[in-house]
């Protein structure tokens, strides 16, 4: 496989909302998923999963 770049100017880039589009839905939303799961392994340092949820409620409740 030969890697190819191409050299554009800034106000020549197509717009990511282009490129979404034609993506189908469920695509999308798998890479909405995605990203979210990246964030709280990110920011928290940890899966995403019930703990933090039933901590959520239980802190919001008391």
């Amino acid at each position: 496989m030969e890697k190819v770049v191409k050299k554009i100017k800034l106000h020549e880039q197509k717009s990511d909302f282009d490129y979404w589009q034609t993506v189908p839905m469920i695509k999308r939303l798998e890479a909405l998923e995605q990203i979210r799961k990246e964030y709280i392994r990110w920011h928290y340092g940890t899966e995403p999963g019930f703990q933090r949820v039933f901590n959520l409620v239980r802190k919001i409740k008391s």
